[in-house]
């Protein structure tokens, strides 16, 4: 522990031994895991010494090791800043009386929200980001919710990157704060159609967000009054309410099971009303429609009877609680299709909109409700990224929708539904200068062992050589069925126009592909995401692209610990690693059912505690448990100390095991943000130095600095 600086610090020995399923484990740094790590969470001043004494010198050991890029970085963060914007802002999204924006002012960290009338007139600023966080090492944004009368503005925020939001609320007539303050919420609100109060979600002492709760104005939050709370400890509970606005959604879910309950926003009594029982591996997602003979109709997005791409159903929404049969009364509206996968649905008074994905590529479907004629929206590019949004309001022939591909900048369009007709309302501006025209973008598919074929979409400029000698930088996730989109990204620039070639390796796990994707790499099949990697790696480096050790493998999160994994699996192929607080300690934490994600996490990794299948799957890929004595590349691990999502001590313990098996190898950087959580630095400008270090490593390990 008192190693100088310039040598990396060697962690001391701890045992803990136990045996698990007939096997003997033993972790040797689980000291690294502070006893009161839920207090740490709302305070990283509480860190026990020891720890805060290894950390501080894994931070020192990193800045030494990183010092020779300090200029590179300087010039990388000045050169990111460039191509944003300074005083960027939204597209105003109508609602009522009013529009709403965010905007930044020039050099401004944090946004402004803002609004205005809605024909014209000045600017309210309601929030001032800058203002906020003055004096405060981390702060950001949660929700922002207007009350139905516009009066007021239910927002929140986190002060310390644990994700333990405040929600207060703004008087707009007034410009000032009102008493009303909720402690430990997960940030959104829902408004009573009154205006009278407001629906959110507290987070318990493990971070787990479990419970429903009303706050009506002008009383204290001690005598809040519980609606809603899930026993099941490995159930997320998320709030939300229908584009009508006249239900609130309560969803309780994990990562392949879901059950919806609902209250009406004007019932004084907030009775809660079932849609349907919970039954696993069934998801769905509700959507509300008033019909015109006053009956209500409850659109459903649902993989129900074996739609495992997900089909769109029509029901009846009946009071009192329906049944476990309810799903007996669910009628196809859009039938499921495989390998048409349906990602998301918005609901207007004359439109249902979705959101899919068929042969890899997004689309938007529009379909008249009273008709029943559909069509969709085309683009010209072959590969492209596509999001939508239904905006503030119900009644409205309008959506909007925004559109990029890796070389396009995001251009935001309003589509007006009954004319057909798209108006450009925003294009992304780089002010330091973008001309698509010096780049190339393509999609090409690496075969696998098994006989998959795996999507890898490529950006580089079209004088970079392919003839095996170009850096390349291959970025992954694969879980949770998050697809990764070949969108634009300002950022990728710096190291394209150095001459690597930019890939993302669209693997198993994702849903890129539909749902079997997904389900390809989960569970017992996760080690397909990790041998996709490999082969997107290799299929590059044989096809020219790049060459062996020409490639800086990058992920976080869930993709940090696809990063520990293929650094066990084929050290050999990359010549650098950066891991972003990668969730590489997977069989520990997943034997840990007291921290906050692991209960909800068992259906997407499985139950090493209760099952032995689970456990020894786990436990042949877990990053930290196969370090072995072999040539690592190089490797950046960062992580930030008021993480609720993968704790600091995983990478802290991985770390310390790469050093330990091989003390002559490769440098192993770590460096930990002990003001910050999952997404890092706070502030749009204090995130781009974290993405230039992370180039500047790239760039010098590649020799292309």
């Amino acid at each position: 522990m008192t190693t100088p600086s310039i040598l990396p610090p060697i962690a001391e020995k701890r045992p803990v031994k136990r045996v698990v399923h007939g096997i003997s484990l033993q972790d040797d740094y689980a000291w690294l895991r502070a006893d009161n790590w839920q207090e740490v969470l709302r305070d990283g001043s509480a860190l026990p010494a020891d720890i805060r004494a290894h950390l501080e010198q894994e931070n020192r050991y990193a800045d030494a090791q990183l010092a020779g890029g300090e200029q590179l970085r300087a010039v990388l963060f000045e050169e990111l800043k460039g191509r944003i914007k300074a005083d960027d802002s939204s597209v105003p999204s109508p609602d009522g009386p009013f529009e709403y924006y965010s905007r930044f002012r020039q050099g401004g960290q944090h946004r402004l929200f803002c609004r205005r009338p809605r024909d014209g007139g000045e600017e309210a600023l309601l929030l001032d980001g800058d203002a906020l966080a003055k004096g405060k090492s981390f702060f950001a944004f949660g929700g922002f919710a207007p009350s139905p009368d516009h009066r007021l503005i239910a927002w929140s925020c986190d002060e310390n990157g644990s994700e333990f939001h405040t929600t207060r609320l703004l008087d707009t007539s007034k410009g000032v704060m009102l008493d009303d303050t909720i402690s430990d919420t997960e940030g959104g609100a829902v408004w009573l159609s009154d205006g009278s109060g407001f629906y959110y979600v507290r987070l318990d002492e493990n971070h787990r967000a479990s419970s429903v709760w009303l706050h009506l104005l002008g009383t204290p939050a001690s005598a809040d009054r519980l609606i809603y709370e899930e026993a099941d400890a490995g159930m997320f509970v998320g709030l939300s309410q229908t584009q009508s606005r006249r239900l609130a959604i309560i969803d309780i879910h994990d990562h392949e099971t879901s059950e919806v309950r609902v209250i009406y926003l004007d019932d004084a009594d907030s009775h809660v009303h079932l849609v349907a029982t919970r039954q696993e591996g069934v998801q769905y997602e509700i959507e509300h429609r008033p019909l015109p003979d006053g009956r209500d109709q409850l659109l459903i997005l649902t993989n129900f009877d074996d739609a495992e791409d997900f089909r769109i159903m029509t029901a009846p929404l009946a009071t009192p609680v329906q049944t476990t049969a309810a799903q007996m009364s669910w009628r196809d509206l859009i039938p499921h299709k495989p390998g048409r996968y349906i990602l998301d649905i918005v609901l207007l008074a004359d439109w249902l909109v979705r959101l899919e994905r068929e042969d890899g590529l997004p689309r938007i479907v529009i379909r008249s409700l009273s008709s029943g004629e559909e069509h969709a929206i085309d683009f010209a590019e072959e590969a492209y990224s596509l999001s939508l949004d239904g905006g503030m309001e119900f009644q409205t022939d309008r959506i909007r929708f925004v559109y990029s591909s890796m070389t396009t900048p995001a251009e935001t369009y309003d589509y007006d539904m009954r004319s057909r007709e798209r108006v450009l309302r925003k294009r992304q501006e780089v002010p330091s200068g973008h001309d698509p025209a010096l780049y190339v973008t393509r999609r090409v598919f690496a075969p696998t062992a098994d006989g998959e074929s795996v999507p890898i979409s490529l950006l580089y400029r079209k004088e970079t050589a392919l003839d095996g000698s170009a850096p390349l930088l291959l970025y992954g996730y694969g879980a949770y069925g998050l697809s990764m989109p070949a969108q634009f990204s300002t950022n990728a620039l710096s190291l394209v126009d150095r001459g690597f070639v930019y890939a993302i390796a669209h693997i198993r796990g994702g849903t890129e592909k539909g749902w079997r994707w997904y389900r390809e790499g989960k569970l017992a099949k996760k080690p397909n995401t990790f041998q996709d990697f490999i082969a997107a790696g290799s299929y590059l480096a044989e096809r020219g692209f790049t060459a062996r050790k020409r490639i800086v493998a990058h992920g976080g999160s869930a993709g940090g610990m696809l990063m520990g994994a293929v650094a066990n699996l084929a050290p050999d192929l990359f010549g650098a690693i950066v891991a972003e607080v990668p969730f590489v300690d997977v069989l520990t934490t997943m034997l840990d059912d007291s921290l906050p994600l692991t209960p909800p996490e068992w259906p997407e990794w499985g139950n090493p505690i209760e099952d032995e299948a689970a456990f020894r799957t786990i436990l042949s890929y877990s990053p930290v448990d196969n370090v072995a004595t072999r040539p690592y590349p190089p490797i950046l691990a960062l992580a930030g100390l008021t993480d609720p999502r993968v704790t600091y001590w995983e990478p802290a313990k991985w770390v310390a095991r790469l050093r330990e098996m091989n003390p002559q190898g490769n440098p192993v950087i770590f460096k930990v943000n002990m003001d910050s959580g999952h997404g890092g630095a706070s502030g749009r400008f204090e995130r781009l130095k974290e993405v230039a270090l992370v180039q500047a490593f790239a760039l010098q390990k590649m020799g292309a600095a």
